[in-house]
């Protein structure tokens, strides 16, 4: 979901970068092409960076510039994947949550869109494998979720947070096939979707 924002910022010819902690870029090139975003030519045109991460090889504040340099070579969105990773370079949990913060605040005077991306411990359920508190650090949460229904696997959209203004607060169906990425009806006839088992 975080690279249709940057697909969609791309498209506008607005420059992006995305910092992958979890996989590598060939993958999500490769997954982004299989529901038709074609982040490629973004990078070949220079309008998209995309830099693998290893918490071994770049300290925390090496990290830091690297996010800042984007900024000021102009990139109007920022993604962090993911939150997680994150959390595994910056060892020491009493820093965290800090470091993190004031580089969204320098990121947000600048007028950048940064979007974190942050993975549950378990597929099914609501427990986070970070300790960093989302509404702390970001201004919108957006949350995907798997559910179980009628011996199927389905996916989730719900929106948390939007700091500064009202927002739905309906759970969507959320579906992601070569087609793109479609909102679907709100999931009126469940109770108890964000545990996973409605």
């Amino acid at each position: 979901m975080a690279a249709q924002f940057v697909h969609a910022a791309t498209k506008r010819g607005e420059p992006c970068a995305m910092f992958l902690f979890e996989e590598a870029r060939s993958k999500l090139l490769n997954r982004a092409d299989n529901v038709g975003m074609r982040l490629q030519a973004a990078l070949d045109t220079g309008l998209l960076s995309a830099q693998q991460i290893d918490p071994a090889e770049l300290t925390p504040g090496e990290f830091a510039q690297a996010v800042v340099d984007a900024a000021e070579r102009g990139a109007r969105v920022i993604v962090i994947d993911s939150l997680n990773g994150y959390m595994h370079a910056v060892p020491d949990e009493r820093f965290q949550s800090t470091h993190l913060h004031e580089l969204l605040n320098y990121l947000g005077q600048r007028g950048v869109v940064t979007l974190l991306v942050g993975v549950p411990q378990n597929r099914l359920g609501t427990c986070m494998t970070t300790s960093a508190d989302a509404s702390y650090l970001a201004d919108s949460v957006i949350m995907l979720r798997y559910y179980e229904t009628e011996g199927e696997v389905r996916q989730a959209i719900s929106i948390f947070k939007k700091r500064g203004s009202a927002h739905e607060r309906s759970i969507r169906r959320f579906d992601i096939s070569p087609q793109g990425i479609r909102i679907g009806p709100a999931l009126a006839g469940f109770h108890g979707i964000l545990s996973g088992l409605p």
